[in-house]
């Protein structure tokens, strides 16, 4: 049975330096499917990190959290060339957020970032574990981090 081609890629970043090379293999297989490529990066608020208990107004450290994320993302987004109208910057749980967008935006594949942690932390989970068990298309999980094998291009 012949495999079906992705049309639709879902990259997921936290824009970190990591994200590069995410992203170099999310593009290389949007090249050889002519696929479109769109990115998607989630904020957890900080209500979910913190609690609901903290004592200030976290709204204005927030709004400084976004606008700053919106301007990597851009930035990000304009170097792997994906356009305005194919980027994702959402509030919420990571993993719920890129589910959400995955089947809503009738993506083919999720491409996510992995540290391909052991023991523990393979236990605990991790944003790529949760997108992978959660995920209605195939996830491609590109190790990252110490270790990761880096092609030369």
């Amino acid at each position: 049975m012949p495999l079906a081609a992705y049309r639709r890629i879902l990259l997921a970043v936290d824009l970190t330096e990591e994200s590069g090379a995410v992203a170099e293999r999310a593009a290389a297989l949007a090249k050889s499917f002519d696929a479109q490529l769109h990115v998607i990066h989630v904020i957890e608020p900080l209500s979910l990190a913190y609690g609901a208990d903290f004592p200030m107004d976290l709204s204005v450290v927030q709004e400084q959290i976004q606008a700053q994320a919106e301007s990597h993302l851009a930035e990000f987004c304009a170097g792997v060339g994906v356009p305005a109208h194919r980027r994702h910057l959402i509030f919420g749980r990571p993993e719920t957020e890129i589910h959400r967008i995955a089947e809503q935006d009738d993506m083919d594949v999720i491409v996510v970032g992995s540290h391909g942690r052991h023991g523990l932390a393979l236990l605990m989970g991790s944003t790529a574990g949760g997108v992978l068990h959660g995920a209605t298309c195939d996830v491609l999980a590109v190790r990252v981090g110490p270790g990761a094998h880096q092609t030369g291009g």
